[in-house]
């Protein structure tokens, strides 16, 4: 077990004798007697000078320690929504080491909350997300708002947060009760992300918590304290001698529009998280991307999420792109809209993963998200008799590519040109992609390269350098392949995603998808060595060999689709800015992850060019980095 990771407890709800929020953890009160909207606007909204502040601002940036039941950001989003002088975009960064489950937040708000923040509670309540660790974005006022909520220790996720932030609430409970939070250390790694005119407010006038933010880089005062208390305090970022080394993140200044080579999943999901932000995105593709370009005949995919022991990168970027996805995509319309019928994970025949039950208990994820089941439960729970129980996670998503990929390259913003790229070009203007003949095909100022295996030799061609992109340089293509049985030869397939080395799909139209093939080498298999190969996958997961049992011959196979998958060593993916070559970013490698990373990845280019609090922590954001 990793010595990093740390599970979540989850805050209980409770009330102390006078009535008010109580924490037993910490033996202390969540706000003061007055309530959470007073203290709020007195010291967190006076002490950082809002609304003033932002004021005809692009966008503000607030960071907050300590979540606890939204007080402060119910009263921010309040005082926003109520001035019309507002910044047209507003983004909260806010930390919680033990967040309530759904049903706890919404029972102290019943006790406690102040009847002008119920409806905007109700809103964020509809939102909350599983107590679980790492970063979690949350949108409302059609993106204009913004709250990260980041779950897990204060000092374990600061240093992993990427933001410019323009004003701080230093929230929490008392230091005697709760001194990390009140730690110089944790100051200064909040303090890096200070912009140069930032500002902090607290309710904490301790002397040592005074110096301790004087030596993060803050002048600070005591003002008048809410009514009962002698002293709050408010402070400015000092001006600096010396340029610090960090660079912290800023809006892209050159004109708002991207070229996009590649229109599946990972170029989709980067046209939407670009136009749903105002962005003009240009999707060059040699198929009929908006019909499902060459995900045209697969039928069904999935979308599910992976734990390991140690939590590491790779589950984490599951878990948090399997989230992502389902907020992203859980609107669209009709069948574009996923399906969360969840998913089972079962042993693979050689066991190498180990007993996952172990894994469960070292994580203590709550069971409303991911669980185990007996083979007798998941045998009800699926409808079909499994040879095996297995992992139960609750968020695993059933898609229909086609459908999916035609409504996100409809956003409006998105423009599609059907043509094949031969070469690119940097100019004045941005980025060109070039036909054979030579001729400009389409423009852009910001370039995106989404175009799986076909991405790596278009930037050599552009003058990238494999030593500069070692990860981007290792890129492979492994063939994939999918059929589909008859749902009645599976008594009507299985309610839920069914996995093991490989899976079962719920019915659609009467067939179940059951895939997948991995063809490496460079070469395609022939169908039928296809179909004998996913048909070989079927015992260890159903009881019933005879359902399984097939030479790939049966005239009742059908709904076979393939494709190549673009990889690199270790699986993960890879996305982020390209060195060398200017206003350039390549999202690939997405592997057989397409649909669970995709949202993810477009969100973490269109954040960082607008300049919003990123989605993803910095050390995920380093790993698949090109």
């Amino acid at each position: 077990m990793s010595s990093s990771y740390q599970a979540l407890k989850p805050a209980q709800p409770d009330l102390d004798s006078s009535g008010l929020p109580y924490s037993t953890d910490y033996g202390d009160i969540y706000h003061a007697a007055q309530g959470s909207l007073a203290q709020a606007r007195h010291v967190f909204l006076s002490g950082n000078r809002l609304p003033q502040r932002w004021a005809g601002r692009e966008r503000f940036v607030v960071c907050e320690t300590g979540f606890g039941l939204g007080g402060n950001f119910l009263a921010l989003w309040q005082a926003w929504r109520a001035d019309p002088e507002r910044c047209r975009r507003l983004h909260v960064v806010s930390l919680e080491a033990h967040p309530f489950t759904r049903a706890g937040l919404a029972s102290m708000w019943r006790a406690s909350l102040a009847l002008e923040l119920r409806a905007l509670a109700d809103t964020l309540l509809a939102q909350w997300p599983e107590p679980l660790p790492g970063l979690h974005r949350l949108e409302f006022e059609g993106g204009a708002l913004t709250l990260t909520l980041g779950f897990g220790e204060a000092l374990t996720l600061a240093p992993r947060l990427e933001a410019r932030v323009d004003a701080y609430f230093f929230d929490g409970f008392a230091p005697a009760r709760n001194p990390e939070m009140w730690s110089a250390h944790l100051f200064r790694r909040l303090a890096r992300m200070a912009a140069p005119d930032a500002t902090l407010a607290t309710w904490c006038s301790a002397g040592h918590v005074r110096r301790a933010m004087e030596d993060a880089g803050f002048l600070v005062e005591r003002w008048p304290g809410l009514n009962g208390k002698r002293h709050m305090v408010a402070g400015v970022r000092r001006a600096l001698r010396t340029p610090g080394k960090a660079v912290l993140p800023q809006a892209y200044p050159g004109p708002r529009t991207a070229l996009i080579i590649g229109g599946g999943p990972a170029g989709a999901g980067m046209a939407q998280a670009l136009t749903l932000r105002g962005w003009q995105a240009v999707v060059v593709d040699p198929a009929p991307v908006r019909a499902g370009g060459v995900h045209q005949g697969h039928a069904a995919a999935a979308s599910v999420p992976l734990i390991a022991r140690d939590d590491n990168p790779r589950a984490r970027l599951a878990r948090a792109g399997n989230l992502r996805s389902w907020a992203r995509w859980s609107g669209l319309a009709g069948d574009a809209a996923p399906l969360r019928c969840g998913a089972l994970q079962m042993q693979r025949p050689d066991g190498r993963a180990g007993d996952p039950r172990e894994a469960l208990a070292e994580l203590a994820f709550p069971s409303s998200w991911v669980r185990w089941m007996d083979r007798d439960e998941a045998s009800q729970h699926a409808g079909l008799s499994l040879s095996q129980g297995g992992v139960y996670f609750s968020s695993g998503m059933l898609v229909k590519p086609p459908e999916l990929l035609g409504a996100l390259l409809r956003t409006p913003g998105v423009t599609h040109i059907q043509a094949s790229v031969a070469g690119l070009r940097h100019g004045a203007a941005g980025w060109q992609a070039l036909g054979h003949d030579g001729q400009i095909l389409a423009e852009g100022a910001v370039l995106v390269m989404a175009g799986a295996g076909a991405s790596w030799p278009l930037l050599q061609q552009a003058g990238l350098d494999g030593r500069e992109v070692p990860r981007l340089a290792a890129l492979q293509a492994t063939g994939g392949a999918i059929a589909s049985w008859p749902a009645a030869r599976l008594h009507g397939g299985p309610a839920c995603v069914l996995g093991a080395e490989g899976y079962l799909l719920p019915a659609l139209a009467g067939r179940c998808v059951v895939g997948s093939t991995y063809e490496e080498g460079g070469e395609a298999w022939d169908t039928q060595a296809r179909r004998c190969a996913m048909a070989e996958k079927m015992p260890a997961m159903l009881a019933d060999a005879a359902l399984g049992r097939a030479n790939g011959t049966e005239a009742w196979w059908g709904g076979d689709w393939s494709g190549w998958r673009a990889v690199v060593p270790g699986r993960l993916p890879v996305f982020g800015p390209l060195p060398q070559l200017p206003d350039a970013w390549v999202a690939t490698a997405f592997g057989s992850r397409g649909f669970s990373w995709a949202a993810l990845a477009g969100d973490v280019l269109a954040a960082t060019l607008e300049g919003e609090p990123l989605p993803l922590e910095r050390d995920l954001l380093e790993i698949v980095k090109p």
